[in-house]
């Protein structure tokens, strides 16, 4: 089977819609004043400022020409190949998985969060598998609440399952890769204690630079194991390319779309169809779509969508305060989520890790 992973290109001829700070909010403000209930589709470009690159750059590239993600007909396979796959990908998420859980919302989700408590966004779609967003929002509301709202629409690196579908806590399965690989596990300390952070994608994958994965433990399912046979084939609670999203997923994001008045797309080109047909389906239902990102996308040939290049955490928090005025006052938790939120991008460098113990 041939996989053809998604890019973006604009060969050339793209042109951003560039406004001044001031007038991107006042658009998003009218776009966003008259509605009833908007649904919000998120992508990389969102958690850039809590630390994690995006994919792709300003010009709709991969940031990275050698990116090579594991397929899922690769990761899955039983056979001698498949496990070499498994060990490459599971060492490199190992290293890669720390910065991710460690990370915090910024103010892009925040603001996010804040319009979500305070009713003018009515469902969240994200494309990030970082969980930051339901970080951002979970001081303030239960685990059931936010799990109604909030579509992680390509699932989250924060669950791992076994083949035979046992499931398990990742830092339950950080936990397990320690104790089968401790010369790793030094490394890692070693980083953490030095401050030095990987190379992460969004997707908890490090770049590691000639490094032997063949010694690279991936341990059995601890539940198989109890019902007396050895399972290594395990990956993370996250779509591989080359995997469908589950059907369950598919209907609630169209129905998020189909319950809400209007789109709002912000930090994401659209490359994957999963998102892109979200798009798609808002226009057919003639709902009004706004997409806030640096560089060209996917939806940028669609009649009627609203258009403008920038980032969203130099205008979300104040669009937000403009529309909910006088309410953050009488709602701490409001007033608390827009004056939170991080902004500490990653260092703009090309180079991998370094090589590993030994």
């Amino acid at each position: 089977m041939r996989i053809s992973i998604p890019n973006i290109t604009s060969n050339g001829t793209y042109t951003p819609v560039l406004l001044p700070v001031t007038q991107t909010i006042q658009r998003l403000v009218d776009f966003l004043g008259a509605s009833t209930g908007t649904a919000v589709l998120t992508g990389a470009g969102v958690s850039v400022a809590s630390g994690i690159r995006a994919y792709r750059g300003d010009h709709g590239r991969y940031i990275n020409p050698n990116y090579k993600p594991i397929l899922y007909q690769e990761l899955v396979d039983k056979g001698e190949k498949g496990a070499g796959f498994r060990k490459r990908y599971w060492l490199r998420s190992y290293l890669g998985y720390p910065p991710v859980r460690d990370a915090m919302p910024n103010t892009s989700h925040t603001a996010i969060a804040a319009g979500m408590h305070g009713s003018m966004f009515k469902r969240l779609i994200t494309q990030n598998v970082d969980g930051l967003h339901v970080k951002a929002l979970r001081p303030f509301w239960d685990a059931s609440n936010v799990r109604n709202h909030i579509l992680e629409l390509h699932g989250t690196l924060f669950r791992v399952h076994c083949q035979r579908g046992h499931v398990f806590d990742r830092d339950e399965f950080q936990g397990m890769l320690s104790e089968s690989n401790p010369e790793w596990k030094q490394f890692a300390d070693e980083l953490e204690r030095t401050g030095q952070k990987p190379r992460t994608n969004p997707d908890g994958d490090v770049a590691l630079d000639g490094v032997a994965y063949d010694e690279f433990v991936v341990p059995n399912c601890r539940e198989c194991l109890v019902e007396g046979r050895t399972n290594s084939v395990l990956k993370p609670d996250v779509v591989f390319f080359g995997e469908s999203i589950k059907g369950w997923v598919k209907d609630r994001s169209f129905r998020d779309v189909e319950d809400c008045d209007r789109l709002l797309v912000i930090g994401t080109t659209l490359a994957t169809y999963s998102a892109f047909r979200l798009v798609k389906h808002a226009v057919e239902l003639n709902k009004p779509v706004f997409v806030l990102n640096m560089g060209p996308t996917r939806a940028d040939g669609l009649p009627g969508i609203q258009k403008v290049d920038g980032l969203s955490g130099s205008v979300l928090s104040e669009v937000v305060r403009t529309i909910l005025g006088s309410d953050i006052i009488r709602d701490p938790a409001l007033n608390t989520l827009l004056s939170s939120g991080v902004t500490c991008p990653p260092p703009d460098d090309v180079h991998d890790m370094p090589k590993g113990p030994g």
